[in-house]
Order: C-alpha cells, then sequence, then structure tokens
C-alpha cells in the first residue's frame, strides 16, 4: 500500500486518457483525410467521368469521408487498445504484479502511441505490411516494462490448519 507504486499505476485518469486518445485519433484522421483528398482530385483528374461525378458531390462527398474515416479509425484504435491491455492482464501474472484491466488500459493507450505514429509515418512510405507486427511488438514490450512498475502481489498467507 506504498503511496507511490500506487501514484505509478493510477497516472492519470481515465478522463485525461480519453482525451489523449481522441486527440492522437483526430490528428492522425485530418491528416490521412488530407492524403485521401489529394487523392481523389489526382485520380478524379484521370479519369473524366470519376471527375464530373465528384464534382456534383463533392460538397457531400468530404463530410461523410472525414465523418466515416474518424469513426473507424476510432473503433480500430480502441480495439487495438483493449487487446494489448489484455495481453498486459497476462503479464501481470507472469511478473506476479497487481493491477487491474482499467489500469491495464490506461497504460496501454500511453503504450500504443509512438507505435502508432511509427507505424502511421511509415504507411505514406509504403513500408510494407510486416511494420504493423513490429510496432505490435514494440506496444507488447512498452507493456512489459510497464508491468515492471506496478505493485507487487502480497505474499500469500499461510493458513496452517
Amino acid at each position: 500500500m506504498e503511496p507511490k507504486k500506487q501514484a505509478a499505476v493510477r497516472i492519470m485518469t481515465i478522463g485525461r486518457i480519453l482525451r489523449f486518445v481522441f486527440t492522437v485519433i483526430a490528428v492522425m484522421t485530418l491528416i490521412s483525410f488530407i492524403g485521401l483528398a489529394s487523392g481523389l482530385s489526382d485520380t478524379a483528374s484521370n479519369v473524366e467521368g470519376l471527375l464530373e461525378f465528384v464534382e456534383e458531390i463533392e460538397w457531400l462527398l468530404y463530410p461523410f469521408a472525414f465523418i466515416f474515416l474518424f469513426v473507424s479509425t476510432t473503433i480500430y484504435h480502441f480495439v487495438k487498445i483493449s487487446l494489448f491491455a489484455f495481453v498486459g492482464l497476462s503479464f501481470l501474472s507472469i511478473r506476479k504484479r497487481r493491477g487491474e484491466y482499467r489500469h491495464l488500459w490506461r497504460t496501454a493507450a500511453l503504450a500504443v502511441t509512438v507505435p502508432t505514429f511509427i507505424s502511421f509515418g511509415l504507411s505514406f512510405l509504403d513500408a510494407g505490411f510486416w511494420i504493423s507486427g513490429l510496432t505490435s511488438l514494440l506496444t507488447i514490450a512498452y507493456l512489459y516494462l510497464a508491468v515492471g512498475y506496478y505493485p507487487k502481489l502480497p505474499p500469500a498467507k499461510n493458513t496452517g490448519v
């Protein structure tokens, strides 16, 4: 029950973590949408029929594309964070540490940030599918190291009868 160890586990409130996650998602969505919009205009200039169609519904296409991109990115990242939090639960039992899923979800949300930005940046360079596996391994390594800061389980009491 050491206060410093409890503070390490509960480093940030869930509200701040969610605000952080949504900010990261919003930045990534905005950058992706700009790439989509510029790529769509490049593609449309190559095909005349598509160009006419896009010009007619442009005012409708872009808002729906942005909303769809934001919602799908949000769902993907929340599922990814949740799965990594489950991996972190196994690390708790392996390393004999005390914690709960809610604590590991917060930790996973922070641990997934740098690998996500690396993967996002390399996606513009056509680095390939293997980068997703490498960034997942990096996230797992971050989680494994972070679990080391969680408090240890108390020793088992001997109830000799």
